[in-house]
């Protein structure tokens, strides 16, 4: 009997992306072989009622409702555990507001299996399918900024190569239980952005491969899970969350506080040109939210913006 696969969906308030998404992946070449896991973080809308309207019927889609927002670890932590439960040993985190070709998953799945890594696709705009969003990704050499390979670049076959990669962008990457057990869950102190970037460094300290699949691809609705990044929110989220993951990789040793020291001031200048920026334009919002994910970082204040620690 072929192994299944957990797909596992973070919904908030996505109802105008979730029903487009579960198709696509139901049409999957291994769509049999295929469990999706809808994990919704208490959306506000009526996006829940929706799948349950939709999909609640059908047998290979599972719909786990939340308490509250816990954020994009916690939930897609609580689809590898609910998937884990039922004996299921490979998981693909992905977007809800992404489409995948019929084929994606059936090869990252078995470039998985040769490989034992995490896998990543390609991955376009939906509404440019000529231009990359994400073709695998890098860190730079001091400071380890995340870059994503190919970002606004004409797709003409440049990345066509599969190989090994350094960063798995978490709209989607393809983990396994051992992947699981060796290099644990998605950490949820980071409620949402950086929690990939962190996972990735994770992974490449314990010695686990990030493999780029270039023809396993996906179709990218570029932040419409986040509703943009022009967002208080999303200021402070980046703010707090850059700070913690490279305070978490980049101060074991005496040459890795020096480099912590390095991106410390990089960051510095990075954030104050924003509340510059941010000031001129009259964004007062952004630049209070930024100040304030500063502060809750040497607070260690976690989890979801405002929240109690």
């Amino acid at each position: 009997m072929e192994e299944k696969i957990s797909v596992i969906l973070v919904n908030y308030n996505g109802k105008a992306y979730n029903d487009k998404c579960i198709v696509s992946i139901l049409r999957s070449t291994i769509g049999s072989r295929i469990e999706i896991v809808v994990v919704d973080n208490a959306s506000t809308d009526d996006s829940l009622a929706a799948l349950y309207a939709n999909w609640g019927e059908n047998l290979q889609v599972h719909i786990l409702p939340l308490d509250d927002n816990y954020g994009f670890s916690r939930a897609n932590n609580e689809g590898i555990r609910w998937s884990i439960g039922q004996g299921i040993e490979y998981f693909l985190l992905l977007n809800n507001d992404t489409e995948v070709e019929p084929d994606a998953i059936g090869k990252m799945l078995r470039y998985h299996q040769e490989t034992k890594g995490i896998i990543v696709p390609k991955v376009l705009y939906a509404d440019k399918k000529d231009t990359v969003w994400c073709a695998g990704g890098s860190f730079s050499p001091i400071i380890r900024k995340a870059a994503q390979r190919g970002l606004n670049e004409t797709d003409q076959g440049q990345y066509d190569t599969n190989g090994e990669c350094e960063f798995a962008n978490g709209c989607a990457m393809l983990l396994s239980k051992e992947i699981i057990e060796e290099n644990g869950f998605l950490d949820e102190r980071f409620f949402l952005y950086y929690e990939d970037t962190e996972y990735s460094m994770r992974a490449s300290k314990n010695g686990i491969g990030i493999w780029y699949r270039a023809d396993a691809v996906v179709y990218h609705k570029v932040n419409g899970s986040t509703k943009g990044n022009e967002k208080p929110a999303n200021a402070y989220y980046i703010s707090r969350n850059w700070l913690l993951c490279n305070s978490l990789h980049l101060r074991e040793g005496c040459r890795g506080r020096g480099r912590f020291s390095l991106f410390f001031v990089y960051y510095l200048c990075n954030r104050f040109a924003w509340l510059g920026i941010w000031f001129l334009q009259g964004k007062r919002d952004m630049c209070k939210a930024t100040v304030r994910g500063i502060r809750d970082f040497f607070h260690k204040k976690w989890g979801r913006m405002g929240q109690a620690p």
